[in-house]
């Protein structure tokens, strides 16, 4: 199919919230949090800004390809929430590049790095483009109520960047919505006008852990079987399957439900957290800096997130 991912880049920032910390903020404990969610710390923004942060994943996603910004035909930027209403974050992305090229956000919650894959595959498929940038960059401790200890546990900051070139290296991509905002959903603040007011909320996550968790589950295994079959694979082809980080428990259940090692589905939630989109990428960018992604394997990313969006594809790691 029409693209291969060609360099990879990530950047978190540097101030880690651990549940320890946690357990001051809330009534909660490192028992509790572990038990349900996996996650022993996350990253959060204190000092660096999202523009920070996605200038410096991009800068090593254009190092590892070994390309000039000025080769890029498009970015395109995931994010449930930029630092402006507008511009948008891949237009902030092109200035700080110096850039001339079409730029673009898309918001598909935490499945948002496929959606952008599959923005840059049509780009791609249509001789639009031979160059992509994707970035998928998510502060989520703007939208977390630290006093709310169902959700402040949840999430953390950072994400990553790949660049994408023509070339053969996607074997399936796709994408399912099912038009559920219930579950999970952040609120928009708005200003009133003199004609209408809004009605006081919060603008953070509100979310139905258990609906979250049965949805989660069965869209993984939606995603990756619909994948598998148009790539006319078994999920025992697979080297690795790099999973959205949202919680260790939906991927071990994952994991079980396809009978597959622990060694081939990457967890690193502890770590993290859920960086809702730039989870994915961001793991790519440590698998291919660590050595251990090696040319010819074959990787599954699969993600779900509010909407409530869902999205898996199948990839040959041939970056070089």
């Amino acid at each position: 199919m029409s693209f291969y991912i060609a360099g990879t880049g990530r950047a978190e920032p540097e101030f880690i919230l651990d549940n320890a910390m946690l357990e001051e903020l809330v009534e909660t404990s490192d028992e509790w949090i572990t038990q349900r969610t996996g996650i022993k710390e996350r990253h959060i923004l204190r000092e660096e800004t999202m523009r920070s942060l996605a200038h410096h994943a991009a800068q090593e996603a254009l190092a590892d390809a070994g390309i000039m910004a000025s080769e890029l035909d498009l970015i395109v930027f995931a994010t449930v929430g930029g630092d402006y209403r507008t511009p948008s974050q891949a237009s902030i992305v092109s200035m700080d590049l110096g850039v001339k090229c079409p730029a673009m956000d898309l918001n598909a919650a935490c499945t948002g790095f496929l959606y952008a894959l599959d923005v840059a595959d049509a780009y791609f498929q249509a001789g639009k483009a031979s160059c992509i940038l994707v970035v998928a960059m998510e502060i989520m401790s703007r939208f977390t109520d630290y006093s709310d200890r169902r959700t402040c546990v949840l999430f953390g900051d950072g994400g990553g960047a790949v660049v994408l070139k023509k070339g053969e290296g996607l074997k399936a991509l796709h994408l399912s919505g099912e038009g559920n905002i219930e579950p999970l959903y952040i609120p928009n603040l708005f200003t009133p006008t003199p004609w209408r007011k809004e009605a006081p909320q919060k603008g953070t996550v509100a979310m139905k852990g258990p609906q979250v968790y049965q949805f989660a589950v069965g869209a993984f295994l939606r995603e990756m079987d619909q994948c598998l079959s148009a790539a006319h694979l078994t999920a025992k082809d697979l080297d690795l399957i790099i999973p959205h980080q949202a919680n260790a428990r939906i991927i071990e259940s994952a994991r079980v439900k396809w009978g597959l090692p622990h060694e081939v589905f990457i967890n690193e939630v502890a770590r993290r957290g859920n960086t809702s989109s730039g989870s994915i990428p961001l793991l790519l960018d440590e698998l291919n800096r660590s050595g251990r992604l090696k040319e010819g394997m074959l990787l599954a990313l699969v993600a779900f997130g509010g909407g409530m969006t869902s999205g898996g594809a199948i990839l040959k790691w041939q970056k070089n």
